[in-house]
């Protein structure tokens, strides 16, 4: 990408609906985080350059604090939140890796937080936000609306919301993914030519576009979903939003989003290159090679841009790419079931 066509998203995404998100914003919200979040490395192993034909780096969010990159967000949107507001307690709405990081964010901060999840969650996530302190209502995932639960939640005790994705804040503390990449790929004397990241309602996936186009700007980046939940590739191919016609039937349930959130949907429209797909059976393979290969505990919905690149979703050879392991919190009976393949 060009430093023309750089400057050029740059303007139109500081107004987008008043929900502005920028590079600096970015920047910003890697100084709240820091001393909080980890700085989680850049790894390289010869049976994954191997078995890719690449030089692959991976980023493995599986080690950051609360088990996945949702910390970042969740600790930055909850940073900015008013002193005078904070009494009031926080709302969210995930199927775990959110829910976890407003939960350890909360905890951090001295907020209290109720987190609405789905009741067919995998019970280590479950358990873990409730072990953060945050008060957890399941509902129906097939049948009950969790952002009508949410809203009466917080119109009831007058509580902020923190949505899992479609937040300013939110995704531009998932941006800093992309900062660090960008940052340690050049520590290593890399030049990125792909990145690929599991993508749910696209927080982490338009903030590392967002990043990675001011600070590696010829870098592509391709957003990786489940298949028959690929709305954000299909979005992006017809240039309007649109939907998933189920909401379960994937073993990667963090990225089971209905719909791609406006605001990074806006974004990754002008940046992302791409978007692939891959089965639940190719994730299962990637849980597998990254625990025996990478020595990584990774969950289904975290494995699919590794699942990707292992299937060849996408032509790498001879090229250096990197991919985000996006969350390590899964079910020993899920884990089970991957090695056991």
């Amino acid at each position: 990408m060009t430093d023309a066509v750089v400057q050029s998203s740059s303007a139109e995404m500081q107004n987008l609906s008043g929900k502005a998100v920028t590079f600096e914003d970015v920047e910003q919200a890697a100084g709240r985080i820091r001393g909080y979040a980890v700085r989680t490395p850049l790894l390289q192993h010869p049976a994954l350059d191997e078995r890719a034909g690449a030089k692959v780096l991976v980023k493995p969010e599986s080690l950051q604090r609360s088990g996945s990159f949702k910390f970042r967000g969740a600790f930055n949107c909850l940073n900015l939140i008013p002193e005078e507001e904070r009494t009031k307690g926080v709302v969210a709405c995930s199927s775990g890796n959110h829910a976890q990081g407003v939960a350890a964010s909360a905890r951090i901060l001295g907020i209290s937080a109720t987190i609405v999840m789905p009741a067919d969650a995998p019970r280590v996530k479950l358990d873990r936000t409730r072990d953060f302190g945050a008060k957890v209502v399941t509902y129906d995932r097939a049948h009950e609306d969790r952002d009508r639960i949410a809203a009466a939640i917080c119109a009831e005790n007058d509580a902020t919301f923190v949505h899992p994705f479609n937040d300013p804040a939110v995704i531009a503390g998932q941006g800093t993914v992309g900062l660090e990449f960008a940052q340690q790929a050049d520590e290593l004397g890399q030049k990125l030519d792909d990145v690929l990241a599991c993508t749910g309602g696209g927080g982490l996936s338009s903030g590392i576009a967002l990043a990675l186009a001011f600070k590696s700007p010829s870098t592509r980046f391709h957003t990786v979903e489940p298949e028959l939940f690929d709305d954000y590739k299909r979005s992006l191919e017809a240039g309007v939003l649109l939907s998933n016609a189920a909401r379960s039937g994937s073993i990667c349930d963090a990225l089971l989003s209905e719909t791609p959130g406006e605001i990074g949907f806006s974004i990754l429209s002008q940046l992302a290159s791409e978007g692939l797909t891959v089965s639940d059976e190719e994730v299962l393979e990637a849980v597998a090679f990254a625990f025996r290969e990478l020595k990584l505990v990774v969950e289904p919905g975290g494995a699919a841009a590794l699942a990707a690149v292992l299937s060849g979703k996408l032509p790498v050879a001879g090229k250096t790419i990197g991919l985000v392991i996006t969350g390590g919190n899964i079910d020993p009976d899920m884990l089970s079931r991957a090695l056991s393949r």
